[in-house]
């Protein structure tokens, strides 16, 4: 871990300068990003379970549709 301390009478910008610089030098900014948008995989039994979420999830809201229940939805993204 790196520790940033601000020296007695240092000015906030040359201390900030100093701080993004050795921040950058670390590598720690650079890990985190990629850690930010790194998904992980599924295992093949996770995907099984989720699919058969899905479905059934999909069956109940058609079913609901079909006796009147939920109204149609128009859904966009």
């Amino acid at each position: 871990m790196v520790e940033f301390k601000r020296k007695k009478g240092e000015s906030f910008e040359s201390f900030l300068r100093k701080f993004n610089k050795k921040l950058i030098q670390s590598g720690k900014l650079m890990e985190a990003r990629h850690k930010q948008r790194r998904n992980s995989k599924l295992s093949k039994n996770e995907q099984r379970k989720s699919a058969l979420i899905r479905m059934k999830t999909r069956a109940e809201k058609e079913y609901l549709r079909k006796i009147g229940k939920l109204k149609d939805e128009v859904t966009t993204r």
